[in-house]
C-alpha cells in the first residue's frame, strides 16, 4: 500500500539551494525566486534487486525531465566537451545538449545500447565506466545518471553512486557543472564529495511517473577551483553535509524540477578530449570464447551433455525409482508422433494428507502428514497443456 503525505509550503530558497551558508567565503550568486509551491508525494515501488542487476542498474531519465534541466544550462557559443558515464541509449545527452555546439561523449555498458549511442553521440565507449581513463579538469558538463545498486565486493559494499560521483567528478575543469540524477536517499552517501568539490548547488524532485517511482532527484553543481576549496573551513564544509544528509531524509519536501528554469549555470567552454578504454574488450572476448581451448575444456563440466537411458527395467519399478527417475529428469523428452506429438515433464511435488480423528470426548485431532507424489506436464504440438497428478486432470 502506497501513501500519501502533503507538505505545507515550502519555498525554493530554502530547500533548492543548499549554498546560501557558504556566501561569506565565496561570494555573491545567482538568486532563486522566492517562489513557493505546495508539495505532495506518492511512496513507490521499486524493482526487485535480481531484475535491476539483469537491466544492469539501467533507469533512463524521461525525456520531459531532460528537456527541464537542458533549460538549467546556459552554453557558450564555443566548443563545448559534455561526457555522460552511464549514456544508456544516448537520448537524454542529446536531449540536455540540444541546440549547441558541443561534443558528444558517452560510456556505456550495455553493448546494445552503446550501439544505439552510437548513431546520435560522437564517441561512445563501451565497457566499464571504471576501466575508461580521462584527463582531469578536461570537461564542461558532467551528465550523472548512475545505477542504483550496491556494488559487489569481498571488502567492501558502497553505493555505485557515490562511486561513479568519486570516480568521474575529477574529470570536470574548474567551473564545469554537474548534473546528477540519483534516488533522494542516494543524496547522503554522496555528501563528502558534493560539500568540497561543488558550489551553487541546487535540488529539486524530478516528478514524472517514471521518476517519481524511484523517488529520482537532480542536483546541479558548480565544480570549486583549488583556491575556493582551500578557502573553505571545516564547519563550511560539515554545514553543508549536515544540509545534504537532511534532505536525502526530506523527498517530498523538495521542489520540484519547474519547467521554466528559475536560475541559469553557465557552461565553460572546453576544447577536445580523449577517452582510453583499459578494460576487457568485452564483444571481442564473447565472440573469441567459444575457439578458446579452455572454454571447450571447461564446457565439459559447465555443460554436460543430457544424460540418457534406453531399454525396459528388469523388474517393474516401484514408487520409489519413479521418484528418482522423475526428479532426475531421466522421464522428460519429447515423445509421440503426429497428433500426439508432445513434450513430457515430470516433477516431485510436495503433498499435504489432512487427518481429522474425534475420541469419545468430542475432541478432534488434526494430523497433517507430508510426503512427495509424481506430477507429469504434458504439451502437445497443436497447443493443448495436461497436468495429470493423483488427484486432477486439467487440459
Amino acid at each position: 500500500m502506497g501513501y500519501e503525505r502533503s507538505v505545507s509550503f515550502i519555498t525554493v530558497e530554502t530547500l533548492g539551494v543548499l549554498d546560501q551558508e557558504e556566501e561569506d567565503s565565496e561570494g555573491s550568486r545567482p538568486h532563486s525566486p522566492a517562489g513557493k509551491e505546495r508539495i505532495s508525494a506518492q511512496k513507490g515501488t521499486h524493482l526487485p534487486r535480481s531484475i535491476a542487476r539483469q537491466k544492469l542498474g539501467y533507469y533512463p531519465l524521461p525525456a520531459r525531465e531532460a528537456e527541464r534541466i537542458r533549460s538549467f544550462l546556459a552554453f557558450s557559443q564555443q566548443d563545448t566537451s559534455v561526457l555522460d558515464p552511464c549514456a544508456g541509449t544516448g537520448a537524454a545527452l542529446v536531449s540536455i545538449t540540444s541546440g549547441v555546439r558541443v561534443v558528444r561523449y558517452a560510456i556505456e555498458l550495455d553493448a546494445f545500447r552503446a550501439e544505439e549511442a552510437g548513431k546520435i553521440v560522437d564517441q561512445v565507449i563501451q565497457g566499464n565506466c571504471f576501466d575508461v581513463h580521462c584527463a582531469v579538469e578536461s570537461l564542461s558538463l558532467l551528465v550523472l545518471n548512475p545505477p542504483y545498486d550496491h556494488e559487489v565486493s569481498e571488502n567492501r559494499n558502497a553505493r555505485m553512486e557515490r562511486l561513479f560521483t568519486e570516480h568521474t567528478y575529477r574529470w570536470l575543469k574548474p567551473g564545469g557543472v554537474l548534473v546528477l540524477v540519483i534516488p533522494g536517499d542516494g543524496l547522503a552517501e554522496c555528501a563528502e564529495v558534493l560539500a568540497v568539490h561543488f558550489r551553487d548547488k541546487a535540488i529539486y524532485r524530478l516528478s514524472e511517473p517514471e521518476s517519481s517511482q524511484y523517488k529520482q532527484i537532480v542536483l546541479f553543481g558548480v565544480r570549486r577551483t583549488r583556491r575556493e576549496r582551500e578557502q573553505l573551513k571545516d564547519r563550511d564544509v560539515q554545514r553543508a553535509k549536515s544540509r545534504l544528509l537532511v534532505l536525502a531524509r526530506s523527498y517530498s519536501e523538495l521542489p520540484a524540477l519547474p519547467d521554466e528554469a528559475d536560475r541559469q549555470f553557465a557552461v565553460p567552454p572546453s576544447g577536445p578530449v580523449q577517452l582510453i578504454y583499459r578494460g576487457v574488450p568485452l564483444d571481442e572476448l564473447e565472440d573469441l570464447l567459444p575457439t578458446s581451448a579452455a572454454y571447450r575444456q571447461a564446457g565439459r563440466i559447465l555443460f554436460a551433455p543430457e544424460v540418457r537411458s534406453t531399454g525396459r527395467p528388469l523388474t517393474p519399478l516401484h514408487g520409489g525409482h519413479v521418484g528418482l527417475l522423475t526428479t532426475s529428469g531421466l522421464l522428460n523428452g519429447i515423445f509421440g508422433d503426429g497428433p500426439d506429438l508432445h513434450v513430457a515433464r515430470w516433477e516431485s511435488v510436495k503433498v499435504t494428507d489432512r487427518f481429522e480423528e474425534t475420541d469419545e470426548n468430542e475432541v478432534t485431532t488434526i494430523r497433517e502428514r507430508e510426503r512427495f507424489a509424481q506430477c507429469l506436464t504434458l504439451v502437445y504440438a497443436d497447443g493443448t497443456t495436461a497436468i495429470l497428478d493423483e488427484g486432477s486432470r486439467q487440459s
